[in-house]
């Protein structure tokens, strides 16, 4: 049985959205970050960064989002998570796609949402947040190109890259990221968010979240506005 660390509205979404994409029975185990459970021992031996997502499997622990997609991927591929690839090259640039997420743009969606943790400096917060925007604007503006001609960032089937660009874009406009900004990537979250997975993902978290309201423990980030997910 597999099972995944989590905590709502994070990208562990990615993840537990392919989970529901493959449709076999997994568990799931709540960290509440507000309780400072990522920093008890009894987590830090699942993970020892203290951050979620973590999915125990039959052979170990996995951590990090991208390790865990490919993971995913090759273990289940009726699921078909990832975009076919014939070539050492096309499966690299699949990689290369993940990496823009993992790499490039979720730590620009850290900055963007939670500005105010980045330095011991509070003054600093604004000028870390702008420039996380106008980067985030830079990075943006080919994928939202790119889906301006094709529904899907793999082409004309879903994959789970669409479920990370879409938590990305989740995240940032529920922050006052300009949502208007990148019309191909508005739609495309929405299509994206409409999959059965998606939702089913949405409803584990919902339930989540209403577990850490009743233990008072419920976390929201500094400029968080309650963004439709």
């Amino acid at each position: 049985m597999l099972k995944l660390w989590f905590a709502p509205n994070t990208c562990a979404r990615v993840t537990l959205t392919a989970l529901e994409e493959i449709g076999e029975p997994f568990e799931t185990g709540l960290v509440a970050f507000m309780a400072g459970e990522h920093r008890k021992p009894a987590y830090l031996a699942i993970n020892p960064a203290g951050k979620v997502p973590a999915l125990e499997t039959p052979e170990g622990v996995l951590v990090q989002t991208g390790a865990m997609l490919t993971w995913l991927a090759e273990t289940y591929p009726q699921a078909s998570l990832l975009p076919d690839a014939a070539t050492a090259f096309e499966r690299a640039a699949i990689r290369a796609e993940i990496f823009r997420c993992s790499s490039d743009l979720h730590p620009l969606v850290t900055r963007f949402v939670m500005a105010p943790m980045i330095s011991a400096d509070p003054q600093h917060a604004g000028a870390i947040r702008e420039k996380a925007r106008e980067t985030l604007l830079m990075q943006l503006a080919p994928l939202d190109a790119r889906l301006s001609r094709q529904e899907w960032q793999g082409g004309d089937r879903w994959s789970v890259l669409d479920a990370y660009l879409a938590w990305i874009w989740f995240r940032i406009t529920g922050s006052g990221f300009d949502a208007d900004a990148f019309p191909a990537i508005a739609a495309h979250h929405d299509r994206a968010m409409d999959r059965p997975s998606a939702q089913a993902a949405l409803a584990r978290e919902q339930a989540a979240t209403e577990e850490l309201q009743q233990r008072g423990l419920d976390f929201r980030p500094p400029f968080d506005k309650g963004a439709k997910a």
